[in-house]
């Protein structure tokens, strides 16, 4: 960028400066511009400037379904105090005109986590809110994602903000929408939002003039007690089965996020007390300090876990992220330990026996757990997945008569099948009481997984013996993914459009007969940017843009056939066929992405 490129930006800076109200932000950006004056520049210090200045005003950050998420600085395209205040304010203005005047003002939960500003935000919200003659209701405290998300429906509210960004890096943060009350009145009521809502509030966000023309009073909202956890912790506990043993030592990590505390509560009240956090992860803190990225997912996220529950002689690990939707859960798996090959995907991480599971492999587990009660009361439902998941459930939801959805990725999707009693994503989302939480939620997800875990111990199994008995039952799935990170965005278009234009001929050696281009929005869906490759064999995989980062993921699944009286030889044998065959998946997705 030339000095009359900052030129032209500086009507953009001079107007941002004069309506932000945060010191810090003004200061910050006032910083840079003068170090994209600088002339004595031997690190580069004025390029640097010249270039972040370029992208803070390149445009406005997006709200979308997933709200809006990115870096905290001064800018339109930053997360910033102006941008939430000007977030709030279209909110509010879409709740007035959606919720009919019935005498009730619209009413909106607010939460938040410990991230950095996410309570100044979150109080932003609220004053914003108030301003317009909503009731805002704040949650007390920093608390996980699933609790708004009761909330939302516990306090039958109209909607519900969360700020967080989840297990983005440090030096993010977000803000998610959720309608519900008398805005949405059918089987999304609570949901985090879609089309078209989400482009509605949209348009309102657009047609606020300035930060400063937003009401906003110093008070006059409601901050929430106690009683709003306390009423999700006893919800949660109604899940728990009284006839289980209790005889599980457990290690939590909540990776420095505000679920431990809650996570302890729940399993302590439904009496596991042998019960660990790990020390150095266990209090919130923003900075993430112990990993380089806070997911779960992510390798060497769990390494400390794992270490510990190695010490402790532990049975399970389960690990949230740091708003808590989401849960892993690593177990021994003794035949890792014998020299045997683990039921193992490269994205797990393995320590001396240890190993993740596939958030496929947790889903199923949820899902024959969900599924076989719901058949034994006769209840009957719907199971449901995202189509990147694994087609295991909707084998499982047959199996025991009921029926299954396969949505667009996202909770947003999953949670709106109609009659749900069960649904995940494989990015470790589960949701498993839907009529309480409309979204995923690793905190009821942990009881279920721990309890199960619970019953099969005192059988003398694990929860990898029980997918064994999946694998027996259905086939052997196994799924594994791809990820491409860009630092040029548009490198991620170019790739989805080398991929439609020349897809793999096979995977595996095995000839491609089917190729969707999601786009077109197939099989009831809506459309998605995304392709669906089908071989002959069964193999699929699924290619599309991540919707929160800067990636391409592709979404491998094999299936091999598996006899119902398989022994433990045949499965390991099954397993390493369907590994070959995944391997050899990769390498086809790799070269037809042209990587």
């Amino acid at each position: 960028m030339t000095d009359p490129q900052l030129a032209e930006l500086q009507p953009q800076i001079d107007a941002w400066l004069a309506d932000d109200p945060d010191e810090a932000c003004r200061d910050d950006l006032r910083s840079l511009v003068e170090d994209a004056q600088t002339d004595d520049d031997p690190l580069h210090t004025r390029e640097k400037a010249l270039a972040e200045l370029a992208d803070r005003f390149s445009g406005t950050l997006q709200f979308g379904t997933a709200g809006l998420r990115g870096a905290m600085a001064a800018g339109p395209n930053r997360m910033n105090r102006a941008v939430v205040i000007r977030a709030a304010a279209g909110l509010a203005s879409y709740l007035v005109d959606a919720v009919p005047a019935d005498g009730r003002p619209p009413r909106v939960v607010v939460g938040y986590d410990a991230r950095h500003n996410s309570h100044t935000f979150a109080l932003d919200t609220a004053a914003v809110l108030t301003g317009a003659g909503i009731e805002a209701l704040v949650l007390d405290h920093a608390l996980p994602t699933p609790v708004l998300a009761f909330a939302v429906r516990h306090l039958d509210a109209d909607a519900g903000v969360m700020v967080t960004a989840s297990h983005n890096p440090p030096a993010d943060n977000g803000y998610k929408v959720y309608l519900g009350g008398r805005v949405v009145t059918d089987a999304g009521q609570g949901a985090q939002i879609v089309p078209p809502y989400d482009g509605r509030i949209a348009e309102r966000i657009a047609a606020v003039p300035s930060v400063a023309s937003v009401s906003r009073p110093e008070s006059g909202w409601t901050v929430l007690g106690p009683d709003v956890l306390a009423s999700y912790v006893e919800s949660v506990g109604e899940l728990a089965v009284a006839d289980a043993p209790r005889d599980l030592k457990v290690v939590v990590t909540p990776l420095h996020g505000v679920g431990g505390a809650v996570v302890e509560h729940v399993l302590r009240a439904a009496g596991y007390d042998d019960l660990f956090l790990v020390p150095e992860q266990a209090q919130p803190d923003p900075d993430f300090p112990t990993v380089a990225f806070p997911n779960p997912e992510e390798p060497g996220a769990i390494d400390l876990s794992l270490a510990y529950a190695q010490t402790l002689g532990a049975d399970l690990v389960i690990a949230n992220d740091p708003d808590a939707d989401r849960c892993a859960v690593a177990v021994l798996d003794r035949r890792g330990a014998m020299g045997v090959p683990p039921t193992v995907d490269r994205d797990t991480a393995v320590a001396d026996g240890w190993r993740m599971l596939h958030g496929d492999e947790v889903g199923a587990l949820l899902g024959e757990l969900v599924a076989a009660g719901a058949a034994a009361t006769g209840a009957g439902g719907r199971l449901a997945s995202s189509i990147v998941s694994s087609r295991l459930l909707g084998r499982i939801a047959e199996a025991h008569g009921l029926e299954h959805s396969a949505t667009l990725t996202g909770f947003k999707w999953i949670s709106r099948a109609e009659g749900l009693v069960f649904g995940y994503e494989e990015a470790l989302g589960y949701c498993v009481d839907p009529r309480s939480v409309r979204d995923k939620d690793g905190i009821s997800a942990a009881l279920l997984l721990v309890q199960l875990a619970d019953r099969l111990k005192a059988k003398g199994f694990t929860l990898v013996d029980a997918l064994d008995d999946l694998a027996r039952a259905h086939g052997l799935h196994l799924t594994d993914q791809l990820s491409v990170r860009f630092s040029d965005l548009s490198r991620i278009p170019e790739t989805m459009a080398t991929l439609r234009g020349a897809p793999p001929a096979s995977l595996a050696g095995s000839a491609v007969v089917e190729t969707v281009d999601l786009s077109a929005g197939v099989d009831g869906l809506p459309p998605t940017d995304g392709v669906r490759l089908l071989a002959e064999d069964g193999t699929r995989v699924v290619v599309r843009p991540s919707g929160t980062e800067p990636k391409v993921k592709c979404y491998l699944e094999v299936v091999v056939p598996v006899a119902t009286d398989a022994s433990a030889d045949d499965l390991t044998t099954a397993r390493r066929t369907a590994r070959e065959r995944l391997d050899a998946v990769r390498a086809d997705m790799t070269a037809a992405l042209g990587l």
